[in-house]
């Protein structure tokens, strides 16, 4: 792909997640209405100039549901994929600094949790908990779940990088010269380990944005009457979709279209970092 389109492309996909970011953290002001509002006298209405996405099977008004979703989901993944990659570099430098009984230990609870499917083991914990909680506890339960599950596969990485900046020429000669071992960590190893920690978050929210759609979908994500994008999703559930139906409600879709865009944007955003100069015309 040519360098200049790959550049534009990366633009246009960081310009449309920060507005959609931005359009969710002001839904207070900027939805119609609030996410719980009913309106008994719409319900299940289609779209319209008061409800452009039209009202659910209670009258709530989709749109502004959506907006309100966006902002629990572009927080709750960002979030969870920053504890993530944050356990990640203290445990991968942890292992690849200490060696020994203490390396050979993280790295083989690193390699149970890679083991475990994460997503099967996520959706096993979230059931085991009580569902009937407040939206607030439920979030914090499915951030928490998220953060604390999805180390395993980042940690490795750490660990291999901070492996190869120790055999590195220049940490050798740093410590040749007995400069500090607290000094080497903080101001010659954690540095170096910007880029992999940057690559471990931008490919950890995606994989967490679908996650919670899972557990959305499955009733276990964020309870109601707080709206997720997962919460959105699983109203489709219920809708007998033919192709004759799809062409005359084609709003239903707007969170699919929502979620579906938002990860393919992630993944361009991250991928047209490569250098231009290795990219192929």
């Amino acid at each position: 792909m040519n360098a200049t389109l790959l550049r534009a492309l990366r633009i246009v996909c960081a310009a449309y997640l920060l507005t959609l970011a931005a359009a969710g953290f002001l839904a207070p002001f900027a939805a119609p209405f609030r996410y719980e509002t009913q309106f008994r006298d719409a319900i299940d209405a289609p779209a319209s100039p008061r409800h452009p996405l039209g009202t659910d099977s209670l009258g709530r008004d989709r749109f502004s549901r959506l907006l309100y979703a966006t902002r629990t989901s572009l927080l709750l993944a960002p979030a969870a994929a920053f504890l993530s990659v944050l356990l990640a570099a203290s445990l991968g430098s942890l292992a690849g600094w200490a060696g020994g009984w203490l390396e050979r230990l993280l790295l083989a609870s690193a390699d149970l949790a890679v083991s475990v499917p994460w997503l099967f083991l996520l959706i096993t914990l979230r059931a085991a908990l009580p569902l009937d909680v407040s939206p607030l506890v439920s979030l914090l339960f499915t951030f928490a779940l998220l953060g604390l599950l999805g180390w395993a596969g980042p940690a490795r990485v750490v660990h291999s990088s901070v492996r190869q900046i120790l055999a590195s020429g220049y940490i050798r000669a740093a410590q040749a010269r007995g400069v500090p071992p607290f000094r080497l960590l903080f101001r010659h190893t954690f540095p170096n380990l910007t880029p992999v920690l940057t690559a471990q978050f931008w490919t950890t929210v995606p994989a967490y944005l679908l996650a919670e759609a899972n557990l959305g979908m499955l009733g276990l994500g964020v309870t109601e009457p707080l709206p997720s994008w997962g919460s959105l999703l699983r109203e489709l559930q219920g809708q007998a979709f033919s192709l004759a139906h799809l062409t005359t409600h084609l709003w239903l879709l707007a969170p699919l279209f929502v979620v579906i865009s938002v990860i393919l944007s992630c993944r361009f955003v991250w991928a047209a970092r490569i250098d231009p100069t290795k990219v192929s015309s």
